[in-house]
């Protein structure tokens, strides 16, 4: 089933929202060569309690971390570690839950560390740009599926692949609401969106073949191949009119 929300709780998935962004903006700061993802996972964890927020992520379904952190090939659901020390070149994928008065704001982003490949610039800018023509189709009125062949067609003209194994959701009291939202799909195909509706969009996208696969951690999701893979997300309200971004300042 899925759940409209009232202009009043789509104002608390903002400020949800807003927690989320100023942990965005600040890891990538903190983000540098020799600093391990467990340290990144703290510092989210301080500033997202220091803003009255929960970490959405910790615990669910047993997950241990308070965010997620991939580097490279790894896609999505990547646990911190005090053991895995970014270096230079690395692309660093990070995905923050936050709850704020019982409702949730999911965004993400990747981020280069220190000097990084052609390729790896590319994907990255890619896959940003990606999401942003998911979220322009985004419109009362417009299918799911319109949302989703934006993003598949940014991604593909490029030459790069899209992740057809995991997909955007919806996103309210519960980090995973009705409808998923795949990456790719058919304009016009779909269910109809309405003002009410509130999606975490997010396109995964490899710089090879498209195949994942679970390592034995049982949550850290790597590109079967090995590819560099990227991963931007916001979650995005539709209204009366343009699509509203929750997760960004």
């Amino acid at each position: 089933m899925i759940v409209l929300k009232s202009s009043e709780e789509i104002q608390i998935m903002r400020q949800a929202g807003r927690i989320v962004a100023e942990v965005l903006e600040t890891l990538p700061g903190i983000a540098k060569p020799g600093v391990t993802t467990a340290e990144l996972d703290q510092a989210a964890k301080a500033l997202i309690e220091k803003r009255g927020g929960r970490p959405t992520f910790k615990g669910y379904r047993g997950f241990p971390g308070n965010i997620c952190t991939c580097v490279n090939y790894e896609l999505v659901h990547g646990i911190p570690s005090s053991k895995r020390r970014l270096k230079d070149g690395d692309i660093l994928s990070l995905d923050v839950g936050v709850t704020y008065k019982g409702f949730v704001g999911d965004a993400g982003t990747t981020v280069a560390i220190g000097e990084v490949s052609p390729v790896a610039l590319k994907l990255m800018e890619v896959t940003e740009a990606a999401l942003y023509a998911g979220i322009a189709q985004a419109r009362a009125g417009n299918r799911a599926g319109d949302v989703s062949a934006a993003i598949q067609q940014a991604v593909e003209s490029q030459g790069f692949s899209v992740i057809r194994e995991y997909t955007g959701h919806g996103v309210g009291r519960q980090m995973h609401e009705e409808p998923q939202v795949p990456n790719f799909g058919r304009a016009g195909r779909g269910i109809g969106l309405k003002p009410g509706m509130t999606f975490a969009l997010e396109p995964m996208v490899a710089a090879g073949d498209w195949h994942t696969h679970v390592l034995d951690d049982g949550w850290t999701v790597i590109m079967a191949d090995k590819s560099l893979s990227a991963y931007f997300e916001h979650t995005v309200a539709i209204t009366d009119g343009e699509p509203l971004i929750l997760t960004q300042l």
